[in-house]
């Protein structure tokens, strides 16, 4: 996950982590691209290049994607309020190097109701918002078959302060609000349930995230079966990406978070994560170092290549524990949402 000052500086970031051995890459935006401000506007004195690269136009799109081809890496977006104006740039720099938008592989945020909640960039009154949202559902149904609409999302909750049963009941309680506005715009639920997807944190607590991911997989396929009636197993797949949590990193002894974030990642991995982001070493500090980031790759490489625990499919499956912490979470969850 990068984005620093400059387009040419973060495309530099992604062509070294690429040629690390990252297959999909993670955009971080500064906060005046998040609420819909260009770098000169007066509103983002101070804040233009801060904690996320700034894109005012398509050829900031085109210079932050240059010599890297979208056909072929998957790009995740971390944009909300204006997930469809950057989704549209995408497009026009996948067309620029003759790429369709069906070949696109990747996923924008596009969860509003979580600046709500626990973020604030928000730009519309969430109507309003939840209408772009479905729109952008309604497109990438016609044109972008491969792009994962939205990416209903825990991990801001639970950075927040939210507990593990917090994070799966609030994740859910917007969820179910997405999809029950996409049907209500008309479109069909075993379609566009194919493509929602989630993001979760994974904290210290090991065995209670392990069974916090088990129980939010079940009780998804639950909900899309029994409140609206989704009968196609893609449909009901709780499909999610985790990254490890940054509030967990300390500033003081940084070396300990390789540790941390570690241990995080696996319970990940043994919770059924498809995708996983961990976090550098140093990120308590500043913009992780290159050292720190292929660190945090090495993790996620070990864990996958040399643990074993990938060749298992959920292998902590038929523990007591682990069964009965994944039970309390689901019935937890979802006692709060009810």
């Amino acid at each position: 996950y990068a984005g620093f000052g400059t387009a040419e500086e973060s495309n530099a970031r992604y062509r070294y982590l690429l040629s690390q051995g990252v297959s999909g890459l993670s955009v971080a935006f500064d906060l005046p691209t998040q609420i819909g401000y260009d770098s000169d506007h007066a509103l983002a004195a101070g804040e233009v290049g801060k904690v996320g690269v700034a894109i005012d136009s398509l050829d900031d799109m085109a210079t932050l994607f240059d010599g890297i081809p979208l056909g072929a890496v998957s790009t995740s977006m971390t944009i909300n309020a204006t997930a469809i104006i950057l989704l549209a740039l995408y497009v026009a720099v996948a067309k620029r190097q003759g790429v369709s938008p069906r070949a696109l592989s990747g996923t924008v945020q596009n969860d509003i109701l979580k600046e709500y909640v626990a973020r604030g960039t928000y730009i519309y009154p969430p109507e309003a918002s939840l209408r772009i949202v479905t729109d952008i559902f309604a497109y990438c149904e016609r044109e972008v078959p491969q792009w994962n609409t939205i990416s209903i999302s825990g991990y801001h909750i639970r950075e927040a302060g939210s507990t593990a049963v917090q994070e799966v009941a609030f994740t859910f309680a917007n969820a179910l609000a997405y999809v029950q506005a996409a049907v209500d715009a008309g479109l069909d639920v075993n379609s566009f349930g194919q493509r929602l997807s989630f993001f979760f944190n994974a904290h210290n607590d090991f065995l209670e995230e392990v069974a916090k991911f088990r129980a939010a997989r079940r009780l998804w396929a639950r909900l899309m079966r029994d409140r609206f009636g989704a009968t196609t197993p893609r449909a009901l797949q709780l499909r999610f990406h985790t990254q490890t949590a940054g509030s967990t990193l300390t500033a003081q002894q940084p070396d300990n978070n390789i540790v941390r974030v570690a241990v995080q990642a696996l319970a990940a991995v043994l919770g059924g994560t498809q995708s996983l982001h961990t976090n550098g070493r140093d990120e308590a500090l500043a913009l992780p170092t290159e050292d720190s980031a292929r660190i945090a790759l090495r993790t996620q490489q070990i864990i996958a290549h040399e643990s074993g625990v990938a060749n298992t499919v959920d292998p902590f499956g038929g523990s007591w524990h682990i069964e009965r912490l994944t039970d309390g979470i689901e019935a937890g969850a979802l006692e709060l949402m009810s």
